[in-house]
């Protein structure tokens, strides 16, 4: 009994899909190994790359090659890596034939679920490698005998849904939960999805096997809400060029930063995935064993509370360029997109993979800055594709679009979003750093006090016109190797001392507010530029953000609280795309005026 290529191919890519129409049945049952609520969303990403990047050969192997590498550059969370790791285990294994008996795909099945196990650095029983294994062991069973190929796949599917079943007493998290495990009720949709095809060899886009709602309802009534205890970030790479380095010696380096720790992939690239509180530390560990062409972190804390401790039925999103500081984040709700920067083709995500003082202390070894770029159309994707399944709304405030990419690429990203009964509100806050802080603030208050999408979005558009920022930049030598003073202008401005004031226009454009010689001489202006703004507006809310200058920023909210008559909202240190620009040392004081 034979199956070929085509076959092989079409019916592993309807197991992709049904996995895809699955996604939120996943999502709500996801409690292991933490209740972060994105199992299915991580799962049907990576299906959707298989869908997309994978091909048909003419080999059996080289077809399952072809998905095993879509499945790596795709895989995201631990269940999607250990499903890489699955596909690249049947790959190796599989021979190089135009067609395959089902016997022989049993046995690689086996493999394949050995491989899924030794990709983890501590694997638990009751999970996805459990279902994979039983997969295997099932259709080595039935494979003897002569029974046809719809048969065989049949008992395979109805002895790995008995074990799924299982997979609720041998962990207790589960038990308490009252549901399976996510990734293996995943693994266990894909395997669904190839019976239906090999069956029934329907197109791809027909909807198979879509629970009801009632009877998924009724399935999790004992989910759990207790907090995420322990690491904070769900971090994750794809690494390549890593010739000479054994995936068991990166898997046993990183047990000291965290756990959860799945490396799956080859001898040229693997993909990583760890929990830890020190992503920064993981990447800088991993840039030196090969090149990091992609790279993920995921804070689960903010994930748990979406889905079990939701405030609201409004999802706010901005990009990491507003500062903010992290108890506020938190209070709030608020998702953050971390923007892309770029450093002697190294790749850091802001606020996560690299701060200020460490940006600044590489940009001093090179004659150029480190750029920045906006998040990937993909990413937008996915935060959207995953915050609708929880919210009833979003709004999105991107960093002025005249600075970055940002808004145009999440514009872009809402054209194609399919959630027609999601409401999306876009806002150009035409602002960054602190001043775009206060607005995201502003905004997250309205949220928290009830009022409607459409009023909230009217009046956060009204209030972005009572908002500035102030920037004072103490050194001159990043804006020179940016360009913006050449280095003859630079280099007289710096021997007479000069200390700009930049702010942005009406539209959201860099400009020069004012010019002073020393730092008392830009405070003065300051003061002068807030005693006004006093007397003809009044000041609401303000805050005071810094370059690697903690004790400047004090000072300067000392001054402003003597005169403004209340404190800053908050102190805090900016991105490092704003470090880029303003320089070490830089303190800024943004506003929002009453009128």
């Amino acid at each position: 009994m034979q199956i070929t290529s085509k076959e092989l191919y079409d019916s592993l890519i309807h197991g992709a899909n049904h996995v895809i129409l699955n996604k939120e049945v996943l999502n709500k049952i996801n409690v292991f190994p933490v209740q972060d609520g994105d199992t299915g969303s991580n799962l049907a990403s990576m299906m959707r790359t298989i869908i997309q990047k994978s091909e048909h050969n003419n080999t059996v192997k080289k077809t399952l090659e072809s998905i095993a590498d879509a499945a790596l550059f795709g895989a995201r969370g631990n269940s999607g890596i250990i499903f890489a790791q699955y596909f690249r285990g049947l790959s190796e294994t599989i021979a190089d034939e135009a067609d395959i008996s089902i016997a022989d795909y049993a046995r690689a099945s086996k493999v394949a679920a050995q491989y899924a196990y030794n990709a983890v650095e501590k694997p638990v029983e009751g999970t996805i490698i459990t279902i994979m294994r039983e997969w295997g062991l099932a259709l080595t069973e039935e494979a003897f005998g002569k029974k046809s190929l719809e048969d065989i796949f049949a008992n395979s599917l109805h002895k790995i849904q008995n074990a799924l079943e299982k997979t609720k007493e041998q962990l207790p998290v589960l038990k308490k939960a009252n549901v399976v495990d996510s990734g293996a009720k995943g693994f266990t949709y894909f395997c669904e999805g190839v019976l239906y095809y090999i069956v029934n060899k329907n197109p791809l886009d027909i909807k198979i096997g879509i629970e009801e709602e009632d009877d998924f309802e009724e399935s999790v009534q004992g989910i759990l809400h207790d907090p995420i205890e322990g690491a904070r970030y769900c971090t994750e790479c794809l690494l390549e060029n890593i010739d000479g380095i054994y995936l068991d010696e990166i898997k046993k380096e990183l047990s000291q930063s965290g756990n959860s720790i799945v490396v799956a992939g080859s001898k040229r690239k693997a993909r990583i995935h760890i929990h830890t509180n020190e992503p920064a530390y993981v990447f800088d560990y991993l840039r030196e064993k090969g090149q990091i062409v992609y790279q993920k972190v995921d804070d689960m804390y903010g994930q748990e509370a979406i889905v079990n401790h939701r405030k609201a039925e409004i999802a706010l999103i901005t990009d990491s360029i507003a500062d903010l500081p992290q108890e506020m984040i938190d209070e709030f709700q608020i998702q953050i997109v971390h923007l892309d920067i770029l450093w002697k083709e190294i790749s850091f995500l802001d606020k996560l993979t690299i701060y200020p003082a460490r940006l600044l202390e590489l940009s001093k070894q090179d004659k150029t800055l480190p750029t920045s770029s906006q998040p990937s159309p993909k990413h937008i994707e996915n935060l959207l594709d995953h915050l609708a399944t929880y919210y009833q709304s979003m709004i999105v405030m991107t960093v002025s679009k005249e600075l970055s990419g940002t808004y145009n690429n999440f514009l872009n990203s809402l054209k194609e979003f399919k959630k027609n009964d999601c409401k999306i509100s876009l806002i150009n806050t035409k602002q960054n750093s602190g001043a775009q802080g206060l607005l995201v603030k502003k905004c997250a208050e309205y949220i928290r006090a009830g009022w409607s999408h459409e009023n909230i979005v009217e009046q956060v558009e009204s209030d972005i016109g009572k908002s500035k920022i102030l920037v004072q930049v103490r050194t001159l030598d990043n804006m020179i190797k940016s360009g913006r003073l050449s280095v003859k202008a630079g280099q007289l401005a710096k021997k007479i001392g000069m200390k700009p004031i930049i702010t942005l226009d009406e539209e959201g454009k860099g400009v020069l507010d004012g010019i002073a010689f020393s730092i008392k001489g830009s405070n003065r202006k300051l003061i002068h530029h807030i005693k006004n703004l006093i007397k003809t507006k009044g000041i609401e809310q303000y805050n005071i953000v810094h370059v690697n200058n903690l004790e400047g920023a004090l000072e300067l909210a000392t001054v402003m609280t003597g005169i403004i008559g209340f404190e800053p909202d908050y102190i805090t240190e900016t991105s490092s795309i704003i470090a880029i620009s303003a320089g070490e040392g830089a303190v800024a004081i943004s506003y929002l005026s009453k009128k």
